[in-house]
C-alpha cells in the first residue's frame, strides 16, 4: 500500500505509543520505541517561536546555543531533541514546546504557527532516563515519546524542567478537581434541604421549651435554697446551700446560651439555604437552557444542510458522492464531519410509536429507496431456507426514517448503555452473537497461519485476523440488538469453508457472550466478552472485555489477545462515524512471541493516513522481525526486519519495501451496501432463516425478524414484549433463590446451557468453555433443554 509505506518515515499525529525499550513501534512519527544507536548530527541554534500549539504550547522563547532553552512568556523549555520514528528512519529532530504541563512537537519552529504534531499531558506521565543522552516520556501506554538530547547536560536540562512542569501538573490538577467536584442538586434535594431546616426548626422549639422548664424549676430551686438560708442551721449547712445555689446559677446561664447558640445557628441555615437554593436554582435554568438551545441549534444545522442540498428530505438511496463505489463506501477524512442525512428530529414518543401515516408502512413495496415492486411479505416469508446450498446476497433496503438520538439520550449521559431502553430505531437486524460471529469474515487467515512453518510468520497472519475483524464497523453506526438471557446463534459452514461457530448470551447484566469456533483445518477460535459502553455526551464509547484464544492443533501454540475500544462519534448533530483506538498484545504462550498493535486514533489536524494501524513482531528476546503497517478498514501489509533496515539511508528503506508482503485485504461492500446497514457479504447471510436450529437461535428472534422486513412499529411492540418475558424470568429466578436462602436449601444459579464457566489454565481467568454437545442435539434435533425465550 503506497500511501501506507509513504506514511511510515512522516510523523504521525499524536498519542504515541511503543511497547518497550526493547520493541519500538513502526509507523508514523506518531509511533515510538527505542532506535537502533544512531550517531547524531549536532542541532543548530534554536530562534524566537512562533503562536503555540493549538492545543496549549506556549509561544517561543528565547533559546541556548545548544538548541533549547527557557521562556519568559510562558514556555518552561523549548529547544530541538532527536525523537525516535521508526525502523525506517530512525531518529529525527523535532522542535519541542514545553509549556503549562503539556510537551508538545513540531517538524520545525515554523511549523507552530499552524500544525502540532502531537502532545503528551505530564500530569499522568512517567519520565524515565535511559543513558546519558537517551529518556522516555510515557502516559501509561497510550502515549511514549523515545527522546535524545545532544548532550548529558541538555538531556538533565530537559528532565529537570519536565520534573518541574509535571509536578505544577499534578497541584493544577488537583486543585481544578476539587473545584470540579460541587454537584447541581435536584428538586428532590431542595425538598430533602427544605425538611432538614423543618426539623432543625422543631428541635431547637422543643431545646427552647426545654429552658423554660429549666428557667422555671431553676427559680423554685433557688427560691427554696434562699428560704433554707434564712432558716438557723448549722454553718457548715448554709455553706453547702450557697454552693448549691451558685451552681443552679450557673446552669440556667449555660442553658440560656446553648439556646441562644441554636437559634444562631438556625438563623446561619436559613440564611444560606436561600442563597443555595438561589445558586441551584440558577444552575437548573442555566442547563435547560443550554439543552434547549443545542436541540435548537442541531435542528438549525439540520435545516441548514437541507438547504444547501436542495431538497426537503433525503433518500437512504440517495448517493453520497460522484466517485466510485469504493470512494462511495470508503470516504475521506473531510466526509467524517458530514452531517447525516437522516437527522430530522421529533420527540422520543414519536419515534417509539411511529405512527402510519408518517413512517414506513407494513408491504415491502412501500419501502423507500426498494428498486422491487415485490412484495417483501412474498419475498421474505418464514420458510426455511437452506444456506449451504444458496446464500441470500440481499436484505430488504432499510426504511427512511428520521431519527433524533438527542431527545432519547440527553438523560442518559454516563450511563450503562445496554441498560437504556432504546427503540428499534437505532439497531441493525442483527445480534451481538452474530456480530460476534463476523470475527470470521476472514477465517482464511487462520486457514493460511496453521499452513505456516514459522511461528514469527503464524503471528503475522494471527495479527491480521485480530486486525479484519474490525474491517466490518466501519460504516456499521447502528447498534446490534442485545441478546436475551440463554439466546444463541450456530453458523454451520463445514462444507463450504471447514469450520462449525457457536454464540450464546451467557450473563445478561453485564451482557456477555461465550463464542467457540472449530475448524477442520486445524485452529480452534474462542472466546468470552463481556460489552460495558458508556455515552458521554457527543460520543459513545464501546468496551469490549474479555480474552481472544486462538489454538493451533498440530503445533500446539496458543495465542490470546484483547479488542480495542469503539467510539461512535457526532451522536448529537453531524454524521455518525466510527473510530478504533488503543492496543493490542497477542502472546504466543508456547513460544514467547510477541506481536504488539497499535490502532492510531483520528486526529482531524493530523496528515497521516486515517484508521491507521502499525505493530511489530518480536521473538522472547525483544528483537523484533517484522513490521506491521496499514489500516483497519483497508489492509494491512507486512515487512521483514532486514540487516541494515534500520538505518536513515534509502538502502535500508528499499531492503525494507522489497520484503512487503500483503496479509490481508478487505472485501468489496456488496452492490446497495448503503441501503442494507452496510452489511458485508457474510453479514446479509447471518440473519437468513435455516431449518433445524435451536429455538434459542437469533434467527427466530421475533422483533429482529420484523425490523429486517421493515415493519418497525410492530419490532418496537414486540422488543417490548420479548424485554418484559426476559424481566419476569429474572424476578422468579430471584425470588426462587431468596426463597432457597431462607429455607436454608440449596440453589444452582443460571448456568448456560452449552457453555461451562472454567478457570483457564493459560490467562488463570474464569471464562465460559464449550462443553459440547450442542451439534449432537442438532443432528437428533433434540432441543428439549432449550429455555422459552421468544
Amino acid at each position: 500500500m503506497s500511501e501506507v509505506r509513504a506514511a511510515g518515515p512522516g510523523p504521525g499525529p499524536g498519542p504515541a505509543a511503543a511497547p518497550g525499550p526493547s520493541a519500538p513501534a513502526a509507523g508514523g512519527s506518531g509511533g515510538s520505541g527505542p532506535g537502533p544507536s544512531t550517531s547524531l548530527p549536532s542541532p543548530g541554534p534554536g530562534g524566537g517561536g512562533g503562536p503555540g500549539c493549538p492545543v496549549g504550547a506556549g509561544p517561543g522563547g528565547v533559546t541556548s546555543t545548544s538548541g533549547s532553552g527557557s521562556s519568559a512568556s510562558g514556555s518552561a523549555r523549548e529547544g530541538w531533541l532527536f525523537k525516535w520514528t521508526n525502523y525506517i528512519k530512525g531518529y529525527q529532530r523535532r522542535w519541542f514546546v514545553l509549556s503549562n504541563g503539556l510537551l508538545s512537537y513540531y517538524r520545525s519552529k515554523a511549523e507552530m504557527r499552524h500544525t502540532c504534531r502531537g502532545t503528551i499531558n505530564l500530569a499522568t506521565a512517567n519520565i524515565t532516563v535511559e543513558d546519558s543522552c537517551n529518556f522516555i516520556i510515557s502516559n501509561g501506554g497510550a502515549q511514549t515519546y523515545h527522546l535524545k538530547a545532544s548532550s548529558e547536560v541538555e538531556r538533565q536540562r530537559w528532565v529537570t524542567a519536565l520534573e518541574l512542569a509535571k509536578a505544577r501538573a499534578v497541584k493544577m490538577l488537583a486543585e481544578s478537581d476539587e473545584s470540579d467536584n460541587e454537584e447541581s442538586v435536584s428538586q428532590t434535594d431542595k425538598t430533602e434541604l427544605q425538611n432538614t431546616l423543618r426539623t432543625l426548626s422543631s428541635k431547637v422549639e422543643d431545646l427552647s421549651t426545654c429552658n423554660d422548664l429549666i428557667a422555671k424549676h431553676g427559680t423554685a430551686l433557688q427560691r427554696s435554697l434562699s428560704e433554707l438560708e434564712t432558716l438557723k442551721l448549722p454553718a457548715e449547712s448554709n455553706e453547702k446551700i450557697k454552693q448549691v445555689n451558685e451552681r443552679a446559677t450557673l446552669f440556667r446561664i449555660t442553658s440560656n446560651a446553648m439556646i441562644n447558640a441554636c437559634r444562631d445557628f438556625l438563623m446561619l441555615a436559613q440564611t444560606h439555604s436561600k442563597k443555595w437554593q438561589k445558586s441551584l436554582q440558577y444552575e437548573r435554568d442555566q442547563r435547560i437552557r443550554l439543552e434547549e438551545t443545542l436541540e435548537q441549534l442541531a435542528k438549525q444545522h439540520n435545516h441548514l444542510e437541507r438547504a444547501f442540498r436542495g431538497a426537503t428530505v433525503l433518500p437512504a438511496s440517495a448517493p453520497r458522492g460522484g466517485g466510485s463505489a469504493k470512494d462511495e463506501c470508503c470516504p475521506g477524512k473531510g466526509d467524517l464531519s458530514d452531517e447525516d442525512d437522516d437527522n430530522e428530529f421529533f420527540d422520543a414518543p414519536e419515534i417509539i410509536t411511529m405512527p402510519e401515516s408518517m413512517g414506513h408502512k407494513r408491504t415491502g413495496s412501500n419501502i423507500s429507496g426498494a428498486s422491487s415492486d415485490i412484495s417483501l411479505d412474498e419475498q421474505y416469508k418464514h420458510q426455511p431456507e437452506d444456506t449451504k446450498k444458496e446464500k441470500r446476497t440481499r436484505i430488504p433496503n432499510k426504511p427512511n426514517y428520521s431519527l433524533n438520538l438527542w431527545s432519547i439520550m440527553k438523560n442518559c449521559i454516563g450511563k450503562e448503555l445496554s441498560k437504556i431502553p432504546m427503540p428499534v430505531n437505532f439497531n441493525e437486524p442483527l445480534s451481538m452473537l452474530q456480530r460476534l460471529t463476523e470475527d470470521l469474515e476472514y477465517h482464511e487467515l487462520l486457514d493460511r497461519a496453521a499452513k505456516c512453518e514459522s511461528t514469527l510468520e503464524q503471528l503475522c497472519y494471527v495479527a491480521a485476523f485480530t486486525v479484519s475483524s474490525y474491517s466490518t464497523t466501519v460504516f456499521r453506526t447502528s447498534k446490534p440488538f442485545n441478546p436475551l438471557l440463554g439466546e444463541t446463534f450456530e453458523l454451520d459452514r463445514l462444507e463450504e469453508n471447514g469450520y462449525r461457530s457457536l454464540c450464546e448470551q451467557v450473563s445478561h447484566h453485564p451482557p456477555a457472550a461465550a463464542h467457540h469456533a472449530h475448524s477442520r483445518h486445524g485452529w480452534t477460535l474462542r472466546q468470552e466478552i463481556k460489552i460495558t459502553s458508556k455515552f458521554r455526551g457527543k460520543y459513545i464509547s464501546i468496551m469490549p472485555l474479555g480474552t481472544i484464544h486462538c489454538i493451533f492443533h498440530s503445533s500446539g501454540n496458543h495465542y490470546t489477545w484483547k479488542k480495542v475500544t469503539t467510539t461512535v462519534h457526532n451522536i448529537i448533530v453531524g454524521k455518525l462515524w466510527i473510530d478504533q483506538s488503543g492496543e493490542i498484545e497477542i502472546i504466543n504462550h508456547k513460544t514467547g512471541d510477541k506481536c504488539n498493535l497499535k490502532f492510531v486514533p483520528y486526529s482531524y489536524f493530523s496528515r497521516d493516513v486515517a484508521r491507521k494501524v502499525t505493530g511489530e513482531v518480536t521473538d522472547p528476546s525483544g528483537k523484533v522481525h517484522f513490521i506491521l503497517l496499514g489500516t483497519w478498514d483497508e489492509k494491512m501489509d507486512c515487512f521483514k526486519v532486514l540487516p541494515g533496515s534500520g538505518e536513515n539511508g534509502a538502502e535500508g528503506r528499499q531492503r525494507a519495501e522489497e520484503s512487503q508482503v500483503l496479509l490481508w485485504k478487505r472485501n468489496p461492500l456488496p452492490k446497495n451496501a448503503e441501503n442494507m446497514y452496510y452489511f458485508s457479504e457474510l453479514a446479509l447471510t447471518l440473519n437468513a432463516p435455516e431449518s433445524g436450529t435451536a429455538p434459542t437461535d437469533s434467527r427466530l428472534r421475533p422483533d429482529q425478524r420484523l425490523m429486517e422486513n421493515g415493519r418497525w412499529d410492530e419490532a418496537n411492540a414486540e422488543k417490548q414484549r420479548l424485554e418484559e418475558k426476559q424481566r419476569i424470568s429474572r424476578k422468579k429466578r430471584e425470588a426462587e433463590a431468596m426463597k432457597a436462602t431462607e429455607d436454608g436449601t440449596p440453589y444452582d444459579p443460571y448456568k448456560a446451557l452449552w457453555f461451562e464457566r472454567k478457570k483457564d489454565p493459560v490467562t488463570k481467568e474464569l471464562a465460559h468453555v464449550y462443553r459440547g454437545g450442542y451439534w449432537e442435539s442438532k443432528e437428533k434435533q433434540d432441543w428439549s433443554l432449550c429455555p422459552d425465550i421468544f
